[in-house]
């Protein structure tokens, strides 16, 4: 694997170094439970030209440290995917130190993420995901153990704001991940409290970057929608390099959009609804394999229908059979059925997937009592699968 990185054809941006791994465009797929398995992975590295980085869903530490079936599917990279980057959510730092060091004895990829951010009630009750950091002592321990663990391999952490807005932890977390070694450290600008509702607090990216040193990488997630808002972050931030989540749901063409603006060209990509077509037989194809089961396949899509679709006229029965849909030829002949040559339609930008927030975050009795406690959660902390 090549470790030189590609000149920033505009020179006003660097290319993003996590570890010894060069990306560039500065760009990362954010892992998102359920969506980035291997063919959207696929899907959008194709659109890239193989440019930026692109992460796994959650992997369970303890899923993965007793090879759990589907967990050791997840892990599962495409020959073509390099470097290969695995997401782990866990909340034992013994467990996390033993599946960092699984992944870099067995070579199972080349970079780790640890998540710290993730918001839904199944995972803060037990204490993960945005509740760990309020744990300042614990997320130290957590990082310590996953860097030893990992020897070379980088690990960075992606985390929110805090748990709501009297409970930030952001800063914190970001100084104690820099003295831990990580490689580079992503900020998601809500607080868990917020969900995906409101609108993203670029200016804690901001905040963040000046409270860490330099030569540790900043990455700024929320809100990019088009390739001009990941430039425009850069720009208001000073950010290091940006993570792409909701944007790119329905539309992987995101990501050959970010290379071009990276590289100096602005025409975004606005396919016609016949391309959007053969994406979402191709995206459906591509699960069925990867599943080795095309009618599983085919309703694991189901999810991403509306995405696609967004903007479009499509037709409410239509729209009913898609995301019913059990086979690749009965979704090519409802797709057949809409108007091939519509053009990408205005009220397809804009935000994707869910938009609403949640007010309140379900933690472990007792959590913030102590923001310094060490102790580890309940042992149910970790379910005994992957992928959210």
């Amino acid at each position: 694997m090549s470790t030189t990185p590609a000149p920033a054809p505009t020179g006003e941006f660097a290319p993003l170094q996590i570890g010894a791994l060069p990306v560039w465009p500065p760009v990362v797929l954010a892992p998102m439970a359920g969506i980035t398995n291997a063919p959207f992975r696929t899907l959008c590295r194709e659109q890239s030209g193989g440019k930026g980085l692109f992460v796994s869903e959650m992997i369970t530490t303890r899923a993965l440290v007793e090879r759990n079936a589907k967990t050791m599917q997840l892990i599962q990279f495409d020959p073509s995917e390099q470097p290969r980057s695995i997401q782990l959510y866990g909340v034992d730092p013994a467990t996390v130190g033993k599946a960092a060091r699984m992944i870099a004895e067995e070579d199972l990829a080349d970079h780790i993420d640890l998540n710290f951010g993730c918001p839904v009630p199944k995972v803060t009750r037990k204490g993960g995901g945005s509740a760990l950091p309020y744990k300042r002592n614990l997320l130290r321990e957590l990082l310590r153990e996953a860097v030893a663990g990992a020897g070379g391999l980088p690990v960075t952490m992606k985390m929110r704001k805090g748990i709501d807005d009297d409970h930030l932890t952001y800063l914190d977390a970001g100084r104690i991940g820099a003295e831990e070694g990580v490689s580079a450290i992503a900020l998601h600008g809500r607080t868990a409290a917020q969900h995906y509702g409101g609108q993203a607090d670029w200016s804690a990216i901001a905040r963040l970057r000046e409270a860490v040193p330099a030569e540790v990488p900043v990455l700024g997630n929320g809100d990019i929608w088009a390739a001009p808002d990941a430039l425009r972050m850069m720009r208001e931030t000073g950010c290091d390099g940006v993570v792409v989540g909701r944007g790119c749901l329905g539309r992987p063409w995101l990501f050959k959009d970010l290379v071009a603006v990276f590289e100096g060209v602005t025409d975004p990509v606005r396919p016609s609804f016949a391309e959007v077509a053969a994406a979402m037989l191709r995206h459906a194809e591509l699960l069925g394999g990867w599943l080795n089961d095309e009618q599983r396949g085919v309703v694991d899509f189901r999810k991403h229908v509306a995405w696609y679709t967004k903007g479009f006229s499509v037709g409410s029965q239509l729209r009913v059979g898609l995301a019913t849909a059990s086979s690749l030829a009965e979704l090519g002949e409802l797709l057949a059925q809409v108007n091939q040559e519509q053009r990408w339609p205005d009220s397809a930008d804009g935000p994707r997937g869910r938009t609403s927030g949640n007010g309140r975050v379900v933690l472990p009795e007792g959590w913030l009592d102590d923001p310094y406690d060490c102790a580890v959660p309940s042992q149910d902390a970790e379910s005994d699968s992957s992928g959210g």
